[in-house]
């Protein structure tokens, strides 16, 4: 286990770059901005998803945004993406062009839903619904993080459901809904198939993005200072990515 500032950082995306096709792979929150208390308060500097649209055009349109939140909540925050982007951990996909990628993504019953609502009325805890999910976030009250994470390891156990867990949030997902999955169905087709992918991310989640670039030939780069089992190299916050992704 390591982190990011015991880490190397990666070499200069011109180094990568020069040395053949390369993919990147982009978490948001913790990664491209920083976390704030609820999913709403962050803050998203003016024109990132134009900057962002450039360093993609510069590397041959083979940037994908991995987020754990859906498009649509990534879009009411960037503003229209000309990007590749997976949302809801992967559970639904598109290309730069807009176009649906995979297979179409499932919301939750209903039932469900309002099984989590429910909890986070009587907890406290902060209910963000999803197209794909459901998600409990537990930053402005961290003592009931573990207890949120365990009413949706066992409402998941009931229903055939999986959860995934992060800093201060816990989200109800289908199974198979995660970033590795993102990486392999980007990585299958072009413009990203036979390039070196390279997956930034700073949380847990981003374990299976890691895994999955690996898998390609690729690297992970881990962000601030959790441990990563499978990072190589370490940027200490979303101003060094944003350094290191020259925006």
């Amino acid at each position: 286990m390591a982190r990011a500032v015991d880490l190397p950082p990666p070499p200069s995306l011109d180094a990568i770059v020069d040395a053949g096709p390369v993919a990147l792979f982009l978490d948001f929150d913790g990664t491209l901005i920083e976390i704030a208390d609820t999913p709403d308060a962050i803050t998203v500097s003016p024109g990132l998803a134009s900057r962002l649209a450039a360093v993609s055009n510069r590397i041959g349109g083979r940037l994908a945004l991995v987020s754990g939140r859906s498009l649509d909540d990534l879009e009411l925050h960037l503003g229209p993406l000309h990007l590749a982007s997976a949302g809801s951990h992967g559970a639904a996909l598109r290309g730069a062009d807009g176009t649906g990628f995979g297979e179409p993504a499932v919301p939750l019953d209903d039932a469900v839903v309002r099984e989590v609502q429910a909890f986070a009325a009587k907890t406290g805890a902060d209910f963000e619904p999803k197209a794909h999910g459901a998600a409990l976030h537990s930053r402005a009250n961290p003592p009931i993080e573990e207890h949120c994470a365990l009413f949706l390891d066992d409402l998941a156990a009931r229903h055939g459901l999986a959860v995934k867990r992060g800093k201060f949030v816990a989200e109800l997902v289908r199974p198979g809904a995660d970033k590795g999955a993102a990486v392999r169905a980007f990585m299958s087709a072009p413009p990203f198939a036979g390039a070196m992918p390279v997956f930034v991310g700073d949380d847990v989640t981003d374990e299976d993005g890691f895994a999955e670039a690996m898998r390609h030939g690729g690297h992970a780069v881990t962000v601030g200072p959790r441990d990563s089992r499978l990072a190589a190299y370490g940027l200490a916050d979303p101003a060094a990515v944003h350094h290191w992704l020259g925006l």
